[in-house]
């Protein structure tokens, strides 16, 4: 873990929400060196072949859910959560040239912020075409090429990109949040910067994937045992398991840290309930 360098790789270019995730944690200009990389599975790769020493990626919206993508790298890397983000998202509507709105003929966001705003858009632009990239500054870059493009994305996309906010605050929900987790090899990683690491704070939270049986109460037998010992779950998501068809794994999130006296009891009765517990990490919850 020592040899990767000081580096946090985030879904890119620069300007995306998952960059302002990453200011908010380590702290605006602050070192490590950001990565930016064109997709959520580089962030993982990136990580995990060294290239960097942390990766931040989205994996949760309040208006839209769950972020497929990263949940299907979660199964299969080997990472660990070191940390999470709660950031507010406030998306945009922006173009290059205001004098020219009436030329717009396309917008173009990521598919999760189109998704955010389909209200506003029915309601303002229902018949110009809604075109889907790969992330906000992607957008951004795209409508700073062409006055006829209006991208929907954040402030610093806006700033980053040379781009006027034509109008603001668009999403539909205006407590629109996104969870970021921030992944490294290791707990050691944050040694240098969160005390303690990889340590019991009392205000801990622990994400796990428990594989289980294609059977009637499967379910069920999975989460008695947080009722039993009262761990307060935060979150439960499921995906279709890839080794196996018609077979799932549960994502779950819950209060409390893997030394805790009633986590370690959780996973004493989920041993004889669960085909495979993978234990994804136990980390400070996000303040605020």
């Amino acid at each position: 873990m020592s040899d990767a360098p000081e580096r946090v790789a985030f879904l890119g270019p620069p300007g995306t929400f998952s960059h302002a995730a990453v200011d908010r944690f380590f702290g605006a200009g602050a070192a490590p060196e950001r990565l930016s990389v064109s997709n959520i599975d580089d962030v993982f790769l990136a990580v995990e072949a060294g290239n960097a020493r942390f990766g931040v990626v989205p994996v949760e919206n309040s208006t839209e859910g769950a972020v497929n993508s990263t949940q299907d790298c979660l199964i299969d890397t080997s990472l660990t959560i070191v940390g999470e983000i709660y950031l507010p998202i406030e998306h945009n509507l922006l173009v290059r040239d205001p004098s020219r709105l009436a030329d717009i003929r396309r917008i173009v966001s990521h598919k999760q912020s189109l998704g955010q705003c389909r209200i506003w858009l029915r309601a303002q632009y229902p018949d110009i075409e809604l075109c889907d990239v790969s992330s906000n500054a992607e957008a951004a870059r795209l409508a700073a090429e062409d006055p006829a493009t209006a991208a929907i994305a954040g402030e610093v996309a806006a700033e980053y990109f040379g781009l006027q906010v034509v109008f603001a605050r668009i999403q539909d929900r205006k407590n629109n949040t996104t969870r970021f987790l921030v992944l490294a090899r290791d707990q050691a990683a944050l040694k240098q910067r969160r005390e303690p690491a990889g340590l019991a704070t009392g205000h801990d939270k622990t994400s796990i994937l428990v594989y289980t049986e294609n059977k009637p109460g499967a379910l069920f037998r999975v989460l008695e045992p947080f009722d039993t010992c009262q761990v307060s779950l935060t979150r439960i998501e499921t995906r279709p398991a890839r080794d196996d068809m018609w077979s799932y794994v549960f994502f779950i999130d819950f209060e409390g840290h893997i030394e805790d006296d009633a986590v370690k009891s959780v996973f004493r009765q989920l041993a004889g309930r669960a085909v495979k517990i993978k234990n994804l990490g136990s980390y400070p919850r996000a303040r605020g």
